[in-house]
């Protein structure tokens, strides 16, 4: 393996200037408005599972147009409140079964697993929240369902239920309100970045190697799945490339990123064929956020710093909470 992008040096002075359309928020606030006015009260009951000691409850709650949204809600026990960590999940994965990740509970937190729309069925132990919007043609996967305009992207349906979650977790008895973190890898990453830009309760976030930042390099460039599901839709649909970069633009990354001023830590990995580190540099240094720091992972592909990321995430949390911990 050899790096995928430029240089280190390059990557930390990279940032690049990105397509915005001109009605970014207008689009954002009206699906959220109309999200917001379609739902419903969420549901948490008991999660079925041998695990003792810790709490585990099953959460659903309204995410676009009111569509019923599943998540994992584990916890210390206890009645106390606590902050929450938010986790969007990967491509292709789902939620899994209850309990699957204990780490952030085991850290004091209360951590909410929000399962992806239509996914669960490429890796891990599967999802469980259907996607009941259809599309006009796409290629194979979910980066093209109606990316032939933004009010029909997948993403738009994704990027609303991650906000959502946001909006119902801070209302849980067992959260601090004002302590409402997210984070992910890959997808989950791209994901975390959105509901940051777009709920500016959230107290932090915590991106890793993130994906769907700069559209445009990372299509044309990047040499791995699944980004060359709309190579393969454009060789198909040639006259629909404008069209295509224009409805990419209000879920880009980068744009999220400009309105990003909580405190975010960053990963990228040198190596990494699927998500061009000059694609997370991109978003990184257009951040609005003056409490930001990036750790790069020199030798590694996709799988960036895994448990290394996370211990660093849950120091550097803990370091901007009061008190320098989850459990004060």
């Amino acid at each position: 393996m050899a790096l995928t992008d430029l240089s280190l040096d390059e990557l930390e002075q990279y940032r690049p200037a990105v397509a915005e359309p001109a009605d970014f928020d207008d689009f954002w606030e009206r699906t959220l408005t109309a999200a917001r006015a379609a739902a419903t009260p969420p549901q948490l009951a008991p999660a079925d599972t041998p695990i003792s000691e810790f709490v585990v409850e099953d959460l659903t709650f309204s995410g676009f147009a009111g569509d019923p949204i599943r998540a994992w809600v584990t916890r210390p026990r206890g009645d106390d409140p606590r902050p929450a960590v938010i986790e969007y999940i990967g491509y292709g994965g789902g939620r899994g079964i209850p309990g699957e990740r204990l780490q952030w509970a085991s850290a004091g937190y209360v951590h909410v697993l929000m399962d992806t729309r239509g996914q669960g069925a490429n890796w891990g132990s599967g999802g469980h929240t259907p996607d009941p919007h259809g599309s006009a043609s796409a290629s194979t996967g979910f980066m093209t369902r109606g990316i032939e305009h933004p009010d029909t992207y997948y993403y738009r349906r994704v990027f609303t239920d991650a906000v959502r979650a946001v909006d119902t977790v801070r209302e849980l008895p067992s959260v601090l309100a004002d302590r409402v973190s997210v984070t992910g890898s890959s997808q989950g990453g791209g994901i975390s970045l959105a509901a940051a830009a777009l709920h500016q309760d959230v107290f932090a976030v915590m991106p890793d190697v993130p994906f769907l930042c700069f559209f445009r390099r990372s299509v044309e460039r990047t040499p791995d799945h699944p980004y060359a599901e709309i190579e393969r839709y454009l060789a198909v649909h040639r006259d629909r490339v404008d069209q295509v970069f224009a409805t990419l633009s209000y879920f880009d990354g980068v744009n999220f990123a400009r309105r990003i001023r909580q405190p975010a830590l960053f990963s990228a990995a040198l190596m990494d064929a699927i998500v061009l580190p000059s694609s997370v540099y991109a978003a990184y240094n257009h951040l609005a956020s003056t409490d930001a720091e990036m750790q790069a992972y020199a030798f590694n592909g996709h799988e960036g710093g895994q448990i290394a990321q996370w211990v660093r995430q849950a120091r550097w949390l803990a370091e901007r909470l009061p008190g320098g911990s989850a459990l004060r």
